[in-house]
């Protein structure tokens, strides 16, 4: 009767211990234990981070982060920590948070425009992806990449075409620029290069003669007609005498890209720089900022007129005057001084 009842406690027990490790393992794996309210948090693991630095993540968003340590050292995925950006929704349970972190890896968009430096589309970039912005600086600087991407260090910020692309989040500098390589080849189809060689110009040309035009006119309705003028200007080997060029020579000059100036000076025209278009013939080395898709296509599908000059309509502002004769462009430019004096911009 005694080891009946001995061996009856022994059932129990093992009963107990069983249920309770069952609902252990329950609670641990299946219960819900987010401590968040929103729909959805975002982690983002590095590619050098440990289970430590992940934890430290988890820890603000997890109600019971000891039961997560204890499935994640089971799973094993302590040991097995996978860069890139990973979403948890409300509710998840400590298992479908590990199978989330571990392969669902999520994408990022990276989108940019209207940089005026490769710096500063580094930074651009880098604040959206794990890179930093002296890798991706070094990476777009790199001479052999250049080289064998038929770029020099002048051109290589039109390699990069504004638009927003989908990136892994960890995606390293050199897989962005290789990437970016990629894109720019596929933005120059063959409708491109064919209009690009009936005016004459290669897609760097295209690309530098665009930045000046995205400079010249925030009027995307208006950019052919400014390509044209431009157009006309480089068949007739007129020098281009174009603003923005002077502007971004003087920036280059003091290496303040930062600086704001809103009226080009006389004595700014005789700076002696390969940007300044009033004093070297035909386009600039290389590009002042990075057009638009909009500015792009506007030189390659240029209005085709007999305008040679324009000047910023104060009557219409955001738009521009243009002019076949100087006689007519001069008028023109009187009625822009007379109102830029008025204003009292000196700089």
């Amino acid at each position: 009767m005694y080891i009946k009842k001995t061996l009856l406690a022994i059932v129990f027990i093992g009963l107990a211990v069983a249920a309770y490790f069952a609902y252990y393992v329950y609670s641990t794996m299946f219960v819900p234990n987010t401590a968040f309210n929103n729909d959805t948090a975002y982690i983002y693991i590095k590619s050098t981070d440990t289970y430590d630095n992940v934890r430290e993540q988890l820890v603000p968003l997890l109600k019971d982060i000891d039961k997560f340590d204890a499935l994640a050292e089971q799973k094993k995925y302590v040991n097995n920590i996978k860069a890139g950006r990973y979403a948890i929704k409300k509710d998840m349970s400590n298992n479908d948070i590990i199978n989330s972190i571990r392969s669902n890896n999520i994408p990022v968009k990276v989108s940019f425009n209207n940089q005026e430096t490769l710096e500063k589309l580094a930074g651009r970039v880098a604040s959206q992806i794990e890179a930093d912005s002296i890798a991706l600086l070094n990476a777009m600087k790199d001479e052999t990449f250049l080289t064998e991407s038929h770029f020099k260090e002048e051109t290589a910020l039109g390699m990069y075409i504004p638009n927003s692309y989908e990136f892994f989040w960890n995606t390293s500098a050199e897989k962005f620029t290789s990437r970016m390589l990629t894109e720019y080849n596929r933005f120059w189809n063959d409708s491109r290069m064919a209009k690009a060689k009936v005016i004459g110009l290669s897609q760097d040309e295209v690309i530098a003669l665009a930045s000046i035009v995205q400079k010249e006119t925030a009027k995307v309705d208006e950019r052919p007609r400014v390509a044209g003028v431009y157009v006309n200007r480089l068949k007739k080997r007129m020098p281009l005498q174009a603003d923005p060029t002077v502007i971004y020579a003087l920036k280059k000059k003091t290496g303040d890209f930062e600086q704001v100036i809103k009226r080009v000076l006389y004595k700014d025209l005789e700076i002696d720089s390969p940007y300044n278009t009033y004093k070297y013939a035909g386009l600039p080395p290389g590009l002042i900022t990075m057009p638009d898709v909009s500015s792009i296509d506007a030189v390659l599908n240029y209005e085709k007129h007999n305008y040679y000059y324009f000047v910023v309509n104060v009557e219409n502002f955001g738009y521009h005057k243009f002019a076949k004769t100087l006689a007519q462009h001069n008028r023109n430019r009187q009625e822009y001084i007379r109102w830029i004096n008025n204003t009292g911009i000196r700089r």
